[in-house]
């Protein structure tokens, strides 16, 4: 029998679940979010000079790969958040909530991502394989009690965008099976997706708040008991200032032409904190932001930027990694 869960006081059953319901708990829509991969892949040719002959089935499969984990992540999410989704505005439209969904099915879909998600990983290579298996074991720590860390003020947003250096080293491992991306470059990738998960978060919060309550995030998800505007904001700026003096740390040991593309970095910071301060922010919805043809021509310029500095030498930045004093007189 499908389990049932009542949407409202009254008691009122849901409509069975169709098979495009369980279909859609897989996010397939969310693959825009898989974009992270690519630097890895670019900075690992850049820094590593692996030799590309055959490099195009390992990219394939370990796409592949990272939709399907990442799909598995999605089901476990939706499933296990059904009864809190209920309480938000927009994710009390997703099937889990409004439609009477059996276990057997969902359980099933999850195990089979899962496990197709780790076969194909493995002809790739051994970095790329235990990434995928982090990226699966991220999935279990932010949704699976008692863990559960998306209950957690804080490490809610710091679990969640761990998923951003794993896709940077995924990318990176698809082509390079010798090392590991630099730590400066995966602690830079980490506070900038903790950044895009605070400023999600800072949307949510100023746009239930100001609609149906603060009781309502509350009731959606515990972290927001500990949470306000104003810490939210704060929280944005510190990951902000971190991510950008990691990336600091990373350019000056390994490609300090990089530099020269730090203002466009900056603005992307700029625009999004602005995107999640307006009513009805996309910020809230990550895999949508192809639609902002604003921050998307900045990331475009900036990605532009980055490649084209990665075929250029500047000698003259090199002074900057060097102690330098201005002189104003002889020392007596």
């Amino acid at each position: 029998m499908s389990s049932v869960f009542p949407r409202s006081s009254d008691g009122l059953r849901m409509p069975p679940a169709r098979w495009t319901d369980y279909l859609h708990m897989a996010r397939l829509d969310h693959m825009t979010k898989h974009v992270f991969i690519l630097p890895g892949l670019v900075l690992a040719w850049v820094l590593r000079a692996p030799p590309l002959a055959g490099v195009w089935l390992p990219i394939t499969l370990g796409l592949l790969s990272a939709v399907l984990i990442a799909s598995a992540n999605y089901i476990l999410n939706e499933w296990l958040d059904r009864h809190f989704d209920a309480h938000h505005p927009d994710k009390s439209r997703r099937p889990a909530v409004t439609v009477a969904l059996s276990p057997l099915p969902v359980w099933a879909s999850y195990i089979g991502c899962s496990l197709a998600g780790l076969a194909v990983a493995l002809p790739i290579g051994p970095v790329f394989t235990l990434t995928t298996l982090l990226f699966w074991l991220s999935g279990v720590v932010y949704n699976v009690r008692p863990l559960r860390l998306k209950d957690k003020a804080y490490l809610d947003v710091l679990s969640e965008s761990l998923n951003n250096p794993i896709r940077l080293m995924l990318g990176w491992s698809m082509i390079e099976q010798t090392s590991v991306a630099p730590m400066s470059l995966l602690l830079a990738y980490w506070m900038g997706g903790a950044f895009l998960m605070g400023a999600k978060r800072l949307s949510e919060y100023r746009e239930i708040a100001a609609g149906p309550g603060v009781a309502v995030l509350h009731r959606y998800r515990r972290s927001f008991q500990h949470y306000t505007q104003e810490r939210l904001l704060v929280s944005c700026f510190v990951y902000a200032l971190l991510s950008t003096l990691l990336v600091g740390f990373f350019l000056v040991k390994y490609r300090i032409e990089y530099l020269v593309a730090c203002p466009l970095v900056i603005a992307m910071f700029a625009h999004y904190l602005a995107l999640s301060l307006h009513a009805g922010s996309v910020a809230q919805k990550p895999e949508k932001l192809f639609r902002e043809k604003l921050l998307m021509g900045i990331t475009g310029a900036t990605a532009l930027a980055l490649v084209g500095l990665s075929f250029v030498s500047l000698p003259a930045l090199h002074a900057l990694a060097e102690p330098h004093f201005i002189v104003l007189g002889k020392s007596p």
